[in-house]
């Protein structure tokens, strides 16, 4: 195998582990937020669900990604470098200032981006992108309407049962939902870089003559992506978590359970939906069931104004990058 194909699939797995870096706030957010587990120990859970995600749910989104956002004869391994060069310097850079973007959608701009640049439109599958595009819209209002449907329902049952006793209860539920979510997370997220790494493999000879996702590949990209989630971007856990709005146990298990439900039913649809979106829109709806000013409007706008450039953002700086390869090379 040719060293700056490995190289890429190095870089690829780089990606994965931004990824869970990024998206670790999405795990774990809510449960520090409640004081349910410290930290570190939250991490430390979510971790573990994510790589064991990898035996449970399949690679259809990892063939949505691999097939259904650009089509397979305009890549190169240049073009695949420049598409996580890109995704890899916009996700971090959000990271540093403690955005929790969608690192999918910044994989899918700089798919995008490069193979316009390679190809111009032609390069791109228009009925994948458009999904996705639509998810971007969906997503968190999904997990919004869900999230605030199963806080209403939960505080209906626990009416006549005393604070104490619903808080005792929901911090235990709650390591239950958290493993639920870092469920779903994982199989979502892990499999947009094992549909990278497989198209790039497929496109260059190196998986035979039928498209498909080696076991290699799948526990490799969890393995990442657990790794990335392990070491945690801790200020998008307090922007996300402690910052948005406050929140008790019985708030962060509806909320994880509403993402999850939502992450989990994508994933078998084969949809890369964004773990980002699809949490905070919960965070929001139980949030919003105490009023709407219990949650901080101006940080939920930055945050969206995050997402609406992210495809655009991480799009233009793929293209540029490959533009520059084509220049060297």
């Amino acid at each position: 195998m040719p060293v700056l194909l490995v190289l890429t699939v190095g870089l690829a797995l780089l990606f994965d582990f931004v990824n869970g870096m990024n998206d670790a706030a999405n795990s774990v957010a809510t449960v520090v937020s409640t004081r349910v587990l410290s930290p570190r120990l939250a991490v430390v859970w979510a971790a573990f669900f994510n790589f064991a995600a990898a035996f449970f749910f399949g690679v259809h989104v990892a063939e949505t990604i691999g097939r259904g956002v650009i089509r397979s004869e305009v890549v190169s391994t240049a073009l695949i470098a420049a598409t996580l060069i890109g995704a890899i310097a916009w996700s971090y850079g959000c990271t540093r200032f403690g955005l929790p973007i969608s690192v999918s959608h910044s994989l899918v701009g700089g798919l995008a981006g490069a193979a316009l640049a390679e190809a111009g439109p032609r390069g791109l599958i228009a009925s994948g992108l458009i999904k996705i595009v639509v998810f971007i819209f969906l997503a968190p209002f999904i997990g919004l309407f869900l999230a605030y449907a199963i806080m209403v329902a939960v505080l209906w049952a626990c009416r006549r049962r005393k604070p104490r006793t619903v808080d005792r209860w929901f911090r235990r539920l709650q390591l239950v939902s958290a493993a639920f979510y870092s469920l779903g997370h994982g199989a979502n997220d892990a499999q947009k870089t094992m549909g990278i790494i497989a198209i790039l493999l497929f496109s260059t000879g190196h998986l035979g003559p039928t498209f498909h996702v080696p076991l290699w590949i799948i526990l490799s990209c969890h393995a990442a992506i657990a790794l990335g989630t392990l070491v945690g971007g801790w200020r998008v856990i307090e922007t996300l978590g402690m910052r948005m709005t406050k929140l008790r146990p019985v708030h962060g298990f509806s909320a994880e359970t509403a993402a999850a439900a939502s992450i989990l039913f994508s994933t078998l649809l084969g949809v890369p939906v964004s773990t980002t979106h699809t949490i905070t829109g919960a965070v929001v709806g139980v949030g919003a069931t105490t009023g709407a000013g219990a949650i901080r409007w101006g940080i939920a706008y930055r945050i969206v104004w995050a997402w609406i450039l992210t495809i655009p953002g991480s799009a233009l700086v793929s293209a540029l990058v490959y533009k520059v390869f084509n220049l060297l090379g």
